[in-house]
């Protein structure tokens, strides 16, 4: 499973798409107006007629769509998100494919959304501290994650692939759900490099795979 690009509109039939509105449309061009000012600039730091002007939009239009700033960092979290979710099921979901595989290619599609999307993503860790819309979302992020995880490494267990706990399948999860999170953060801070994402992502991959199944790559 791939993430579907930001922004598009969902699928409504056999191959089809919904026309998308012009309400969709203005949402997407403020989005799409606070991710790019978001690469150098914090939320705090980008005012409402800084949004309006870039989508070609009045004010009054833009809190028709959004209540506030956080609002709008809520909604691009949102889509984000959704890639996120489908690149942890390349494992969750990994059916026969080799852990090793299934690990190394859900860790390799997180880093490249937190490429893409990494002032997103930062704005969104760093509102977690003063945003209680933005820190509900992602706390409900983070307990989807840890859970999923946590399930699929008991049933890798009780199948005899894991090896047992201590630690409990929940401990360990949330510390790799974590170092995930905090790896992909510092990383999306330096300069683009293709060598450093590759030992980033073999590098995590080696620790899942000692932590959840006792073996090396």
């Amino acid at each position: 499973m791939s993430p579907r690009p930001a922004g598009a509109p969902p699928a409504t039939g056999a191959g089809s798409r919904r026309k998308r509105s012009k309400g969709d449309l203005t949402s997407q061009a403020i989005l799409d107006t606070a991710e790019h000012l978001l690469q150098t600039r914090s939320l705090d730091d980008i005012a409402v007629d800084e949004l309006t002007s870039g989508a070609g939009i009045s004010r009054s239009t833009f809190y028709f769509h959004y209540e506030s700033r956080e609002a709008v960092l809520y909604a691009l979290s949102e889509r984000v998100a959704e890639g996120l979710y489908d690149s942890a099921a390349l494992w969750l979901r990994r059916g026969s494919e080799p852990p090793e595989d299934s690990i190394r290619r859900a860790i390799a599609g997180t880093v490249a959304l937190w490429r893409a999307h990494g002032p997103v993503l930062r704005a969104a860790v760093r509102a977690r501290d003063t945003s209680e819309l933005v820190r509900g979302f992602w706390s409900g992020v983070a307990r989807r994650f840890v859970d999923s995880t946590a399930q699929q490494i008991e049933i890798e267990r009780a199948a005899g692939i894991a090896v047992p706990g201590p630690p409990s399948a929940r401990a360990l999860a949330t510390v790799l759900v974590t170092m995930n999170e905090s790896m992909c953060y510092s990383l999306s801070l330096s300069r683009r490099s293709a060598a450093r994402d590759r030992e980033v992502v073999e590098t995590l991959t080696a620790v899942w795979l000692r932590s959840v199944y006792g073996v090396s790559q």
